[in-house]
């Protein structure tokens, strides 16, 4: 079953994707061929803001994982021997913080319906029933509809087909070189470092850290822009370099350490 067609969501996609052919048409005057890749940044800007309140949640549960760590670390080592009594202090530990193991997976869970939604707005050629007349439209003369992969499969591409799309991929993999790079001790996305490294003892869960298991990503994403159309590409290059950016700003507002 095609999950965009049910009934429900095809609703809500065709819903969206009328806002943003009317954001294209409103840019058009102004920004001419580019108004529906302009649109496509903006939509993805306006979700991404829309979600602001996800990354905060995801970065106050960062922000207590580091702090309990020691807590953490110091009863697994006095109950290693005792995996009854560690869980019941684990769960006071977590109760007493107002936090799970699993804290930071439920702002992540929320965010998906939304940014699976607008997703497909850039990679679908059907909207409920309809063409999707965003991937007709041009971005340097690039259909939007366009991959980097599929322009090459389809015979002898265009120098300029070419160069938006190695452009496009570069950005996103600069922007994941630059979280990367932000990550690295001493950086502003660092992770500090526990004092002593206590291995968990058994049945004892694991806080998991979703940022730092995250940030290979951004690699991965640029692989991605080149087997999915060009809007689709806009859309994760927008998303990669919000998220960089709001993480330098929410790790300035809640510090690790």
């Amino acid at each position: 079953m095609d999950f965009y067609a049910f009934p429900p969501i095809a609703a809500v996609i065709d819903g969206a994707y009328t806002l943003l052919m009317g954001l294209a048409g409103f840019l058009e005057p102004l920004l001419g061929g580019a108004a529906a890749a302009a649109s496509v940044v903006l939509v993805t800007l306006v979700v991404r803001a829309a979600l602001i309140s996800v990354g905060v949640a995801l970065a106050k549960g960062e922000q207590t994982r580091t702090r309990i760590a020691p807590k953490l670390q110091e009863l697994q080592r006095k109950h290693a021997n005792n995996p009854e009594r560690l869980q019941r202090e684990l769960r006071a530990l977590y109760a007493e913080e107002g936090t799970s193991p699993f804290a930071g997976c439920l702002p992540m869970l929320v965010q998906a319906p939304v940014v699976g939604i607008i997703y497909a707005l850039f990679i679908l050629p059907v909207v409920n029933g309809h063409p999707n007349l965003l991937l007709d439209q041009t971005l340097l003369g690039v259909p939007l509809g366009h991959s980097l992969v599929g322009t090459i499969a389809a015979g002898v591409p265009q120098p300029l087909d070419l160069l938006v799309f190695a452009g496009l991929v570069v950005a996103i993999a600069a922007v994941g070189f630059l979280t990367l790079r932000a990550a690295r001790p001493g950086g502003p996305l660092a992770v500090p470092r526990p004092a002593a490294s206590t291995a968990p003892a058994p049945g004892a869960p694991a806080m998991p850290d979703l940022s730092k298991a995250l940030l290979p990503l951004h690699f991965l994403t640029a692989g991605i822009a080149m087997f999915v159309p060009l809007a689709a590409g806009l859309y994760l290059l927008t998303t990669v370099a919000w998220t960089l950016v709001q993480r330098l700003v929410l790790r300035r507002r809640y510090p690790l350490g």
